[in-house]
């Protein structure tokens, strides 16, 4: 007797029961996906900025705990860098968050942003769009608009597009904006401007004072041993500070995500959940079927056939149920990314890692339930049921 179409006739002969199980096991794939989905992009779209930057040692305050939380330290830190062997040239960069007016004539809402200072002179930034604006930064009170910011900052890009003078306030100073770039949104910040570290004093003037930096960036000559030089850094500068490189830095920023606040957590329960829900819909679906053929189990058992025949019939049942039920999930994710990118602008995505992640899951959890469904088949005498 074929094995396969026997697994197939046993799932196919009560049809209803095989749909909801295709439907209870596509939905706990689609909460995978999207659990995953949503804790991918929110790790992505945190070390965005930190992807971008161009450098090679990165130094901050021993007490920033993130890109939102960052704390000022003196920018002679940073020269005290220019010291060291190798160092070719350094960047000060300086961070805040401000309140933007929308600029939209029938609206007058503020909304938090993140504001970008850096001195034109040394870019930091590896975007053409930046490179190519640096000039008209150095202008006073002009700025450069993400176009990935959210909708709620107002038709900025859309007005520029078109040629319009975009005008507005931000933390009460008249801006203007003069062209574009495309950072994106994150768990952290809505929307990003960048612009020159003159204008963000004037900007921030009540709030900053001058020779504060955020982070410090420190460029090498090519080919310089870069753990060398951060590890002469660490045991010469003041321990006020933290130099890393910039490995160090975004992963300093990701554990941040991942280990000190609730969201990453709660990203990975709703997984750890999802995939318990489907081990629980697979046992339920495959132990009633191995209850209502136990008479036919229990003949072939009696004629002779091994444990591990029924065994394998069953496992094939559930790699079956794995394949039928994890199609629609995959296709479902793949609409609801999109729609959730459009949405919140942030990097959802379907990757082939959570492709495979999610079926090897999908695998495994089904394999467990057929497991524990065909203990009840292993432990059965053909004479009590008979």
């Amino acid at each position: 007797m074929a094995k396969i179409p026997l697994a197939w006739a046993q799932l196919t002969r009560e049809k209803m029961r095989l749909v909801i199980a295709i439907a209870g096991i596509g939905f706990a794939d689609l909460l995978m996906f999207i659990q995953f989905g949503f804790r991918d992009a929110l790790f992505e779209s945190s070390t965005t900025f930190h992807s971008q930057l161009k450098g090679d040692i990165f130094i901050t305050s021993t007490q920033s705990t993130a890109l939102i939380a960052m704390k000022s330290f003196p920018q002679r830190r940073l020269y005290q860098a220019l010291s060291f062997n190798g160092v070719t040239g350094i960047s000060p960069v300086y961070l805040g968050f401000g309140l933007w007016k929308n600029p939209a004539p029938d609206k007058n809402n503020t909304r938090q942003l993140m504001v970008i200072g850096f001195d034109p002179a040394h870019p930091i930034f590896e975007m053409p769009e930046v490179k190519n604006n640096l000039d008209k930064i150095k202008i006073s009170d002009v700025v450069l608009f993400d176009r990935a910011s959210r909708p709620e900052f107002g038709p900025v890009a859309e007005y520029f597009n078109q040629g319009k003078p975009v005008e507005t306030e931000i933390d009460n100073r008249r801006v203007t904006v003069e062209g574009l770039f495309t950072l994106g949104a994150s768990f952290g910040a809505d929307g990003n401007i960048i612009t020159s570290d003159l204008n963000f004093m004037r900007i921030f003037h009540s709030r900053r004072s001058k020779g504060l930096i955020d982070v410090g960036i420190v460029h090498l000559q090519p080919g310089t041993d870069v753990k060398a030089v951060i590890e002469k850094m660490r045991a010469n500068l003041p321990q006020d500070v933290t130099i890393a490189s910039k490995e160090e830095f975004i992963a300093f920023e990701r554990k941040y995500w991942e280990e000190s606040t609730a969201i990453g957590f709660i990203f990975t329960l709703g997984a750890a959940m999802g995939f318990i829900v489907g081990i629980v819909i697979v046992y339920q679906i495959l132990y009633t079927d191995v209850n209502d053929h136990l008479p036919e189990y229990a003949t072939l058992k009696a004629m002779g056939y091994k444990d591990g025949y029924f065994l394998s019939v069953v496992f094939q049942e559930a790699l079956i149920l794995a394949i039928l039920g994890y199609l629609p999930g995959l296709g479902i994710s793949v609409v609801l990314y999109n729609l959730a990118r459009t949405a919140t602008t942030l990097p959802l995505y379907m990757t082939l890692t959570k492709v495979i992640t999610v079926f090897a899951m999908t695998t495994i959890m089904c394999s467990v339930s057929g497991a524990i469904a065909v203990r009840k088949l292993q432990a059965a005498d053909p004479a009590d049921i008979f």
